[in-house]
């Protein structure tokens, strides 16, 4: 008989990690110039000192690239010896091909070395280890890079104060095999609602053209943030009972929660809602804003640099998405 019971642990271990900022520092200040208004009022409306915007000469692969050569480094990992790689970005580079052959393009693998897109918008990355996870244990691959780089500043409505203040630029990437089987994925959720499916939306850009009617404004990032918070609280508690109660855990049982870093509004609730002191949260929205996909892996990477992602620690990675979808990750490093 074919046992049903589920694994108490997906095993997969995050041998490095790295990350990229393009390279324009774009402080708040800077945008109160831009945008002509009052002195303080972006920094207060976003709550961001600063974010890092791409110049036009940069493209989304190359900082893609750039990230995986730091993690590479950092671990000292041959790249050689990644068999697949797979990227993980809210938005494409282009329509066809996939961001992972462009990346692969400038990553200086072994020729040959396959990649793939995941896309799950902001929640891009967690959803991609859990792939990787898989794969790894199905002993299709024996190592991995993933890589989340998004260029928000490219798509934002400078129009719309809600959308426009937020974003920042980046990529980030670990290098991920199966290990020894202690450490890895303990609880794992994802739901999508696609009622709200028009509330974070670039309507074109793909086969949506100007032939079909698309206009400008059509290729730029449209949010209501009002409603995605509406509709990702109502379900949010429901999937954090699950996924605590999938890995048999408490709130007490993880060291650290990692959100995506959506706004300083959304990170506050966060900590408001667990009701766990902010020390707790993997915190690095106001010198990087929301970097979109890129977000959850370079507050992960930056959390390894500080100690707060250690071996034998347990993160909790949580986030909402366009979709709307909402997930939720228990990582034990």
């Amino acid at each position: 008989m074919i046992s049903t019971t589920k694994p108490s642990i997906l095993p997969v271990t995050i041998l490095s990690s790295g990350k990229v900022l393009p390279g324009r520092k774009i402080s708040s200040a800077e945008l109160d110039v831009r945008l002509s208004k009052p002195a303080g009022w972006v920094q207060k409306r976003s709550g961001i000192e600063y974010r890092f915007h791409a110049h036009n000469h940069e493209s989304q692969s190359v900082i893609a690239a750039k990230a995986l050569h730091d993690a590479l480094a950092r671990g000292k990992i041959e790249p050689d010896s990644i068999d697949l790689l797979i990227s993980a970005s809210g938005v494409q580079e282009q329509s066809l091909p996939s961001t992972s052959a462009l990346v692969l393009d400038h990553a200086g693998l072994r020729p040959g070395t396959p990649g793939l897109d995941v896309n799950a918008s902001c929640f891009s990355f967690p959803v991609a280890l859990h792939v990787a996870a898989c794969l790894l244990n199905a002993s299709t691959y024996r190592r991995i890079a993933i890589v989340s780089s998004d260029l928000a500043s490219r798509g934002v409505d400078w129009n719309s104060a809600e959308s426009s203040l937020i974003f920042g630029d980046g990529a980030a990437a670990v290098v991920v095999e199966r290990g020894d089987g202690t450490r890895g994925i303990e609880g794992y959720q994802l739901r999508t609602y696609p009622e709200g499916k028009t509330y974070c939306e670039i309507r074109a850009g793909t086969l949506r053209n100007p032939r079909l009617g698309a206009c400008e404004s059509d290729f730029l990032f449209q949010m209501d943030g009002k409603r995605v918070f509406k509709l990702a609280a109502s379900v949010m508690d429901s999937l954090l009972e699950d996924l605590l109660g999938e890995a048999h855990l408490s709130l007490d049982d993880v060291d650290a929660i990692l959100p995506h870093q959506a706004s300083h509004l959304g990170m506050r609730h966060v900590a408001e809602r667990l009701r766990v002191p902010s020390e707790k949260i993997v915190d690095i929205y106001a010198t990087h804003g929301n970097q979109v996909a890129a977000s959850i892996p370079t507050a992960l990477h930056e959390a390894f640099v500080s100690g707060q992602a250690a071996p034998g620690r347990r993160m909790m990675l949580i986030g909402t998405a366009a979709g709307v979808t909402v997930g939720g990750m228990i990582l034990k490093l």
